[in-house]
C-alpha cells in the first residue's frame, strides 16, 4: 500500500509569528505550518487567544464555546495573516487576556499561573483532537512545541486508556531549546489532574518538581529537535540538561531536522526596511545599507573597515561572557562593532559601559527593533554567534542571505550550517572555532579579517552563502517523513 499523500497535522504552539513572536519558536510556528500546506498537508495551526493575538489575527468567528475545568472557552477560527493557514484560537480572557509578553508579567518575571495555563490550552488542544467541538476534523498527529505543549501527549496518552478513540491520534514533540523545560514546584502536580503513575521518575517528575517538558519526551509518539547535531548533543551529559538519561533511552525515537528560513520574510532583494536592496548579482546596495547604517549609529564613516555585528538575546546562552573577556583584545583590531539586543540587566550595563570608551567604533543598542535588526544584517561585513550551545539559530541563516559572513561557535544547528574554508571537505561559508574560550574566539575572528582584507576571497565566501538554499521546503519534507512515522505507529 502507497503512502498517503496528506496528512491531518494539528500544529500547537504557543506564539506564531506574526500573530505573536518572543523567539525561534514563534518563526518556526509561523513558517512550517505553511511549507506543509505548500506540500499539500491539511494542518491547522491552534494556540492561545493571547491579547495581542485577538488584535493581529483580522476577522475571526466563534466555532465552539465549551468548559475547560472552570473556565469557560471560546475556540475562534480565521487564518494566519498572509497565508491560507487555518489558525485556531483558545480564548479564556482569564486567562491569556494580559499585556506583553505571553510568559512574562510586566515585572519580567514568570506570570505565576503558567502551568495552570498551558494545562487549560493542552486540554483544550486534546478537545479539539477527540474532535469533541464539532469541527468534523480530527487530525492523525498532533504536532507539539516545547514545554507549553508538553502537556498534551500525557493526556493523549492518559486518554488512550479509558478511551480507544484516541489510538487514532498520535503526536510529534518538538524541542526548540532544552533549556526551558517548563519547570514547576510539585504542589503544582495536583492541578493538572494526572494520574498517579505519571508523576512518576518514568513520567513528569524532576529531581523533586516536575517539567512539562520531561512530559512531552516521555510520551511523545516521536520526538525531535531543531538540528541534526543538537539532537546528538542533548543526549550527552554536558548538554542534556538532565534529560540526557531519557533522551538516549528514546534515541530511535529520537530525530533531529534543521530548521528552514522564510525566503519571503528574508530577502535583501525585495526588504522595504533597508537603505537600498540588492542581490548575488548587484551588491551596490549593500555598500550603501552599511553606509547609511553607520551614519544611523553614528559610527566613523569608513567603508573599507569591517563592520561586525550581533543580534542577539543577551542571555549567557549567546556568548556574551565569550565577548566580554575579549573585549580588549577585540577592540585592538581594525574593525567596527555593531550589538542590538536586550537581556540580562548586567550583560546590559557591561556592554554600555565597555562600548562608552569607543565611540565611532561601537554601538550598543538595548532594545529589539526589527527593521533595524534588518538594516544590521544588511549593512555589516561578519554576524557575530559565539554561542555556548545553540539549538539551530537564525542569526546566522538570515546573515547567509543578507551577505554578512557568519562567525560561529561550532555546536548545534550553527555546526550544521556554517563551514570554515578551513575544512577540506568544503568550501566555506563562514567561519568557526571549536572550543568554547576566548583565545579559540578571537584566532578565529582574526582569521576571518585577514580573510576580509583579500576582497576576491571574501566575496567568493560571502556570494556562496547567499546562494545557498535554506528554505523550510527541505525541512517540511522531513516533517512529512515524521508524521507517516508517527500515523504508522498508531495504526
Amino acid at each position: 500500500m502507497s503512502e498517503p499523500t496528506s496528512n491531518r497535522i494539528l500544529f500547537a504552539s504557543s506564539e506564531a509569528f506574526p500573530l505573536i513572536k518572543t523567539g525561534g519558536l514563534g518563526d518556526v510556528a509561523g513558517s512550517l505550518p505553511r511549507a506543509l500546506l505548500g506540500l499539500k498537508q491539511d494542518v491547522h495551526l491552534i494556540l492561545p487567544a493571547y491579547t495581542d493575538v485577538l488584535t493581529r489575527a483580522g476577522r475571526l468567528k466563534t466555532v465552539a464555546e465549551f468548559a475547560v475545568r472552570q473556565h469557560s472557552v471560546r475556540l475562534l477560527s480565521g487564518t494566519l495573516p498572509a497565508t491560507r493557514v487555518p489558525v485556531l484560537l483558545v480564548d479564556c480572557p482569564q486567562l491569556y487576556d494580559r499585556p506583553g509578553n505571553p510568559y512574562l508579567a510586566p515585572d519580567g518575571k514568570p506570570w505565576p499561573d503558567n502551568a495552570w495555563r498551558y494545562t487549560i490550552f493542552a486540554e483544550a488542544v486534546v478537545q479539539v483532537a477527540n474532535n469533541q467541538l464539532g469541527l468534523n476534523w480530527q487530525p492523525e498527529v498532533v504536532h507539539c512545541n516545547d514545554w507549553q505543549t508538553g502537556l498534551v501527549p500525557v493526556y493523549l496518552h492518559q486518554h488512550l486508556w479509558r478511551d480507544p478513540f484516541f489510538a487514532k491520534t498520535s503526536n510529534l514533540f518538538t524541542i526548540h531549546n532544552l533549556g526551558y523545560q517548563g519547570v514547576f514546584p510539585q504542589e503544582v502536580a495536583r492541578l493538572l489532574a494526572l494520574d498517579n503513575p505519571l508523576m512518576s521518575s518514568d513520567g513528569l517528575e524532576y529531581f523533586g518538581q516536575i517539567s512539562l517538558l520531561k512530559g512531552g519526551i516521555s510520551f511523545a509518539t516521536r520526538v525531535n529537535t531543531v538540528s541534526p547535531t543538537y539532537c546528538r548533543e542533548i543526549q550527552t551529559p554536558q548538554h542534556g540538561m538532565g534529560l540526557d538519561g531519557l533522551l538516549r533511552s528514546r534515541a530511535d525515537h529520537l530525530h533531529g531536522v534543521l530548521n528552514g528560513l522564510d525566503g519571503d520574510l528574508w530577502s535583501p532583494v525585495r526588504d522595504k526596511a533597508l537603505a537600498g536592496n540588492y542581490s548575488v548579482k548587484k551588491l551596490a546596495g549593500k555598500k550603501e545599507c552599511k553606509k547609511q547604517l553607520q551614519k544611523e549609529l553614528g559610527l566613523d564613516l569608513l567603508p573599507n573597515t569591517p563592520m561586525v555585528a550581533m543580534v542577539t538575546r543577551l542571555d549567557s546562552q549567546k556568548g556574551i561572557e565569550l565577548v566580554l573577556e575579549s573585549w580588549g583584545r577585540l577592540m585592538r583590531h581594525d574593525l567596527q562593532l555593531v550589538l542590538l539586543g536586550s537581556g540580562n540587566p548586567d550583560f546590559e550595563r557591561r556592554l554600555t559601559e565597555a562600548a562608552s570608551y569607543y565611540p565611532g567604533k561601537v554601538s550598543v543598542l538595548l532594545q529589539f527593533d526589527d527593521a533595524l535588526a534588518r538594516r544590521i544584517y544588511a549593512g555589516s561585513d561578519i554576524f557575530m554567534m559565539p554561542s555556548r550551545y545553540e539549538p539551530c539559530g537564525l542569526g546566522q541563516l538570515i546573515a547567509l542571505r543578507y551577505g554578512s559572513v557568519p562567525l560561529v561557535h561550532a555546536t548545534g544547528g550553527l555546526a550544521d550550517t556554517i563551514t570554515d574554508p578551513l575544512d577540506p571537505a568544503q568550501r566555506g561559508n563562514g567561519f568557526a572555532f571549536q572550543e568554547y574560550r576566548h583565545d579559540s574566539f578571537l584566532a578565529c575572528l582574526g582569521r576571518a579579517l585577514e580573510t576580509y582584507a583579500k576582497t576576491h576571497a571574501w566575496r567568493a565566501i560571502m556570494l556562496r552563502g547567499m546562494q545557498q538554499d535554506f528554505s523550510w521546503r527541505q525541512a517540511a519534507g522531513e516533517y512529512v517523513k515524521l508524521y507517516r512515522m508517527c500515523t504508522r505507529e498508531s495504526r
